[in-house]
């Protein structure tokens, strides 16, 4: 009889990167981006960006158990980068 293991978490992250991806496709696809509800799915997309890049960063990166400057490189540069690009998103309101 097999015994069922626990699924690894780096596939649980893979998993959820390309559920994150494939939703941020059903987005631009089905042209949900128009409309009134335009600015928050831009950023909604925008958050599931930063998300997976996080999530790359600390399980496929290795970042997860480094301690000090190296881990928050990466978070540090996708919350500048996320920050710009909502201001410029809110502005062009």
């Amino acid at each position: 009889m097999k015994t069922q293991t626990a699924m690894r978490p780096c596939t649980r992250v893979y998993l959820l990167l390309v559920t994150l991806t494939v939703v941020t496709f059903a987005i631009g696809h089905f042209d949900l981006l128009s409309g009134s509800r335009a600015l928050i799915l831009s950023l909604l997309v925008l958050g599931f960006a930063l998300i997976k890049g996080q999530l790359i960063g600390d399980f496929f990166m290795g970042l997860k158990g480094i301690r000090g400057p190296w881990r928050f490189v990466i978070l540090l540069w996708l919350l500048i980068l996320g920050t710009l690009i909502t201001v410029a998103f809110t502005l062009a309101g």
